[in-house]
Formats: structure tokens, C-alpha cells, sequence
């Protein structure tokens, strides 16, 4: 081909997005989401999927069709086209949550070179949150009111004591490196944070759901619902229908509910029987995970339990 053959290119912009460059969208009590870059758009998928085509259909609703037809099939390549670049304030311990997610570029504020960031998340009296009983890694309700704030009271206790004896220690001539090291897990820190499309939907589809911890699920749900819904409207929309609010049916799943649908109760029953996911006796003293798991998909199903 000769150079004449190639069509003109242009930077792809989306106005909406454009119009919050560099705006901080608070998220806890001193953390911030920003915007600081952003390539490719909804329409860059569709180019992607159909490179053949050159710039693809210009007809939108097939646009949006096969866009979500890229999510509802997995087809992920076509979203690693777009990229996206945050500027995040983020507590110390979310972000160590937030850091495991490997696929992303990123560059953090170092207190080894710099001098820590002189904020910590604070916790309000009325979200003290208290240990679920049934899972090690979440919480359920909220501690009452007077023992939040005996809590409160004496985490800015800490927080201060912490504060005056780093400064101290840089007062006196410590090292950085070695003046931060009892610094608290609630203290602030700042990164960049670059991801193409596809992986960031994955971090989204984790850390916005319900049994993700409360700190970055306000993160994501701020990155998800403030951003990404205004950069690629058919791809957010997508993956809400086919990621966030859709559901995931086990083999055993699939199977009980065909044998409720064919044989009533009885062959549900049976069948969580034969799975270990009740008791001999068809009764629910045995405790599994993947049994209540599967009566919460057949509650949001409209389901009634069968061995309730």
C-alpha cells in the first residue's frame, strides 16, 4: 500500500471526558480519584473487533451491539485497546488491596525519597464495623454508637502520637527510609495508576462488589460510576449487564435447578444430596459455602429453596 492509501487519523476524544481532566472526585475522608489521561473510546473497540474494515460500521446501534457482544462472549482483546491513567490518594491499607491487582502500570509516592503525606483516614464514631461470623475476610453490621466513639477518640490518639514521632525522628535527623516505618496503615499515600479496559473491568467487577471491603469499593464505585460510564457508555453498559448484575451457575447449580424445574423439591433435594451440599438426612446441619451460595442465586432467581 502507498502512504496515500492510509485515511487521516485523529486522536480520539470523548467531550464528557474531556470536560473532568484533572478533577478530584472525593472518596473518604481526604482520598481522591483524578483523571490525568485516557486513549481510545467505545468506538475503538468496534475498530479493534473489526481491523479488516478498516474504521468498522458507522451505523451506532450496531456499534453497540457488537460491543456487547465482545463482553457477552469474552472476547477481551478489543477492550485492551483503550487505556486510562488515574491519579488516586488512597489509604495505605486499600491500596494494599488495590495493589495486588498486577496488571496495571503504576507509580507510588515514596516515603523513602519524600516526606510522608501528612493525612490519615479517620473513622467516623458510626462505622465501626464488626467482624462477620461467617466469613474470616468481611464484616456484618456496625458497632453501637458509644464504643465508636471511645474507638474514634483513641484512634486520633494514635494517629497523632504516630505523627509526632515520625516528625521527630526527621527532626533529629533520621533517615526517611527508617523514620516512616511505624508510620499507620491509615496514612495516605499517592500513585498514577495506568490500565487498559479489560483489566480494569476486572479490578471493577471485584472491588464494586458487595463482599469487597468498604474502603475500595468506594474507589471503584467512584472510578466506575464518575469515569468509565462517561468514557465508553456501551462498554459500562455491557458490563454491567453481562458481568455485575449477571450470575454465574456450577455444574451442580445447572443441575439441581433442572431436577427442581423437572422433579419438584424432592429431586433438588436429592441431588444436593448426592453433591455433599446437604446432610444424609436432606437437612441443612452441614454447613457448605457452595450451598448457600446457590440459595442466594435461586433467591435472586425467584426461586423458593427447596429444602428450606
Amino acid at each position: 500500500m502507498q502512504q496515500s492509501d492510509f485515511e487521516p487519523i485523529s486522536r480520539t476524544s470523548v467531550p464528557s471526558l474531556d470536560a473532568i481532566l484533572g478533577k478530584a472526585f472525593p472518596v473518604l475522608d481526604d482520598g481522591f480519584v483524578r483523571l490525568v489521561d485516557y486513549m481510545g473510546s467505545d468506538e475503538s473497540i468496534v475498530q479493534a473487533a473489526r481491523v479488516s474494515y478498516g474504521k468498522g460500521t458507522k451505523k451506532v446501534n450496531e456499534d453497540r451491539g457488537l460491543v456487547r457482544y465482545l463482553m457477552r462472549h469474552r472476547h477481551s482483546t478489543p477492550f485492551e485497546m483503550c487505556e486510562i491513567k488515574f491519579h488516586v490518594r488512597v489509604p495505605m491499607d486499600t491500596w494494599r488491596q488495590w495493589i495486588r491487582h498486577r496488571t496495571a502500570n503504576v507509580n507510588e509516592y515514596s516515603t523513602r525519597y519524600s516526606v510522608a503525606i501528612d493525612s490519615a483516614q479517620t473513622t467516623n464514631p458510626s462505622e465501626w464495623r464488626v467482624q462477620s461470623v461467617g466469613n474470616k475476610q468481611g464484616s456484618d453490621g456496625f458497632l453501637d454508637l458509644e464504643k465508636g466513639k471511645l474507638l474514634s477518640k483513641k484512634e486520633t490518639d494514635l494517629q497523632t502520637l504516630a505523627n509526632q514521632i515520625y516528625q521527630e525522628r526527621l527532626d533529629l535527623g533520621v533517615a526517611r527510609e527508617q523514620a516512616r516505618k511505624d508510620l499507620p496503615l491509615a496514612t495516605y499515600t499517592e500513585a498514577y495508576w495506568k490500565v487498559d479496559l479489560h483489566n480494569l473491568f476486572h479490578f471493577l467487577a471485584l472491588r464494586m462488589d458487595d463482599h469487597a471491603q468498604l474502603e475500595i469499593r468506594n474507589f471503584a464505585t467512584v472510578i466506575g460510576d464518575e469515569i468509565v460510564s462517561k468514557w465508553v457508555p456501551y462498554a459500562w453498559e455491557a458490563f454491567l449487564d453481562y458481568r455485575v448484575q449477571s450470575l454465574s451457575l456450577t455444574q451442580y447449580d445447572k443441575k439441581i435447578i433442572s431436577a427442581y424445574n423437572k422433579s419438584g423439591k424432592q429431586g433438588a433435594i436429592q441431588l444436593a444430596k448426592e453433591f455433599g451440599l446437604l446432610d444424609e438426612a436432606g437437612t441443612t446441619n452441614k454447613k457448605s459455602r457452595e450451598r448457600e451460595e446457590l440459595e442466594a442465586k435461586l433467591m435472586n432467581l425467584g426461586f423458593d429453596i427447596p429444602w428450606a
